[in-house]
């Protein structure tokens, strides 16, 4: 019987470690209500390629001469290489219009339904299943 108390032991580990990586990972819908977009132009600071999202942030110069940094999370690197999007395609510098759901906390961070540059050429286009 000591093989069955070590597969219960097993398990256990198993569900705590499974555990910690479901939360690690949450529903978009936790941290970004779809019932509040925003709109933000302004020029692509800096990129975060790396999972679990892609995070990118844009500088909005305001009407006061004062600028705001939004975040702006999307998919992981993998789906948006697999739609073409890649680092390059964002070009820290270039001048961006971002539509997006405003985080559930206020912050000045949002979830990204597109993203396209000043010349109108789109990098992420709203997706269908959001």
């Amino acid at each position: 019987m000591p093989h069955k108390r070590y597969s219960l032991i097993l398990l256990g580990f198993g569900l705590v470690l499974g555990g910690r990586a479901a939360w690690a990972h949450h529903s978009e819908l936790a941290e970004f209500d779809p019932d509040n977009p925003v709109t933000v132009t302004g020029t692509l600071a800096k990129v975060e390629w790396h999972n679990p999202h892609v995070w990118f942030f844009v500088d909005v110069t305001e009407d006061d001469g004062s600028v705001t940094t939004w975040g702006f999370s999307t998919s992981p690197p993998g789906i948006l290489m697999r739609r073409g999007v890649t680092k390059t395609a964002m070009r820290i510098g270039a001048e961006v219009n971002v539509q997006g759901s405003r985080a559930r906390d206020g912050s000045n961070n949002a979830s990204t339904r597109s993203l396209t540059f000043a010349d109108g050429s789109a990098v992420l286009a709203p997706r269908e299943d959001r």
